[in-house]
């Protein structure tokens, strides 16, 4: 063939795939290019679910209210919807789990999942929607309750998510798996859906994924971390025991006090020496009690922990050194063999969230293209946790078997970060009295992302 054919035969080639990557990113930008307006039509009784969430609080494993609300709105959206899904391990318990299923075709299985229950925190914040409810915790105590990890967020942009899938089915095909979960803070609510068939009685998804909201990105924007995200939260309590006696002869006694504090300084070893510093991982002690009176020595002392590791190996490996650095603290303390500390791990523990690095190559394009590149950036891993992990990885193996991904999702003031870092001075944290989102950019912000991901994971095409 003559070279110049072969060069307008090349032309033509490229001429064709450069139309094609055109029409394929128009058709893309296409079913992105209504969703504002769409979105802006919902947003007003999205603030006021917002404002009744924000305003009327329950805690974990007691959200009965509030998952009756979620169920409602994926009824009124068209969906499918069951509640009471949930096995806790304590059978006494009720969960108060609600999943919304909508079929459309053939297609990708797609979990998008809200958390349901807020904190036992006394609100602080002033608004005029704050909560002042008051409730009995699990340990019988009267506690404020507020929704201080923003879930009433999560759960309002939920809820437009579910109603613009709806009324968005003809641009996708497959199936939207809604996830109303209890006892987030609890870190038992995701294993207790999954303990009840939630993969057997309801349609087991292909992907997984979810938002949280964030107080150090601006309201509306979108933050990704590919890999490992939030850690492991492990819980632990150590009682340690000694030998009572009076405060002025300690020789006649063995002081718990004393070895506690021996044991607390020793474990922070573990993470310096024992732990690769190519490893993150966290051993706090969060509180220490013994004793009654100034002048008794007691029988015993108190700690618990909170453990938080990325690796499963490197969290069994903690634990394991927590438990022999208090028998061996104890020992060479004198103590007898059959007063030495005990300790005990939680059942219900927060796995590590890994974000799948190639769903999460796929959505961020979805997101710049649906929010921009200035308000799609890249995170950082944090030590904090989550039972979202359980979603992708139901059976405990040693790897997520579910593509999976949390994504950050900006609720604070713009003005208010900007001069928050120039001060030094740092925002209200998340489980701060203090914390509240700005209500419409967040939730616009959370219903275009969550929606975008959804429709690129359920293209037709």
């Amino acid at each position: 063939m003559p070279l110049a054919e072969e060069l307008v035969i090349t032309i033509r080639r490229l001429s064709f795939a450069v139309a094609l990557l055109f029409a394929v990113s128009a058709n893309a930008q296409q079913k992105l290019d209504p969703l504002p307006q769409m979105i802006d039509k919902e947003l007003p009784s999205l603030v006021a679910l917002y404002k009744k969430l924000h305003a009327a609080p329950e805690l974990s494993q007691q959200e009965k209210e509030t998952s009756a609300v979620i169920a409602r709105e994926l009824r009124a959206a068209g969906y499918e919807v069951t509640e009471r899904v949930g096995k806790y391990e304590d059978a006494s318990a009720t969960a108060y789990g609600v999943v919304g299923v909508l079929r459309n075709g053939d297609g990708p299985v797609v979990l998008i999942r809200t958390d349901l229950d807020a904190l036992p925190v006394t609100e602080a914040t002033g608004l005029d929607y704050a909560s002042k409810v008051r409730a009995t915790n699990a340990q019988g105590q009267e506690v404020g309750v507020m929704h201080a990890c923003g879930h009433d967020i999560h759960m309002s942009s939920f809820v437009g998510t579910a109603r613009l899938l709806a009324q968005l089915k003809s641009q996708w095909r497959g199936t939207v798996l809604m996830i109303g979960q209890p006892s987030e803070e609890g870190v038992s609510g995701a294993k207790a859906m999954l303990a009840d068939g939630l993969y057997t009685r309801f349609p087991r998804p292909n992907f997984a994924i979810a938002l949280h909201d964030s107080t150090d990105l601006p309201a509306g924007a979108v933050g990704y971390v590919p890999g490992f995200a939030l850690s492991s939260a492990t819980s632990v309590d150590i009682v340690v025991r000694g030998i009572g006696a009076h405060g002025s002869r300690p020789e006649a006694g063995k002081d718990p006090i004393v070895l506690a504090s021996q044991i607390v300084l020793a474990l922070q070893t573990i993470v310096s020496r024992e732990i690769s510093p190519f490893d993150p991982a966290v051993v706090t002690v969060g509180s220490f009690h013994g004793g009654t009176r100034h002048n008794i020595i007691p029988n015993e002392a108190r700690l618990q922990l909170t453990i938080r590791a990325y690796k499963e190996e490197v969290r069994q490996k903690i634990l394991a050194s927590i438990e022999r650095i208090a028998i061996a603290t104890a020992r060479a303390a004198g103590m007898p063999e059959n007063l030495l500390p005990t300790m005990t791990v939680a059942r219900d523990y927060a796995p590590a969230t890994y974000n799948d690095p190639a769903l999460n190559d796929r959505l961020v394009p979805a997101w710049k293209r649906a929010l921009g590149d200035d308000r799609t950036i890249a995170a950082s891993p944090v030590m904090g946790a989550e039972d979202f992990g359980h979603f992708g990885n139901p059976d405990g193996a040693p790897a997520p078997v579910i593509p999976a991904l949390m994504f950050w999702l900006g609720g604070a003031d713009p003005a208010k970060l900007e001069a928050a870092k120039k001060s030094g001075e740092p925002m209200p944290s998340l489980h701060s009295p203090f914390w509240a989102p700005v209500p419409e950019p967040t939730l616009r912000g959370g219903v275009l992302a969550t929606v975008a991901a959804a429709l690129e994971l359920l293209a037709r095409n």
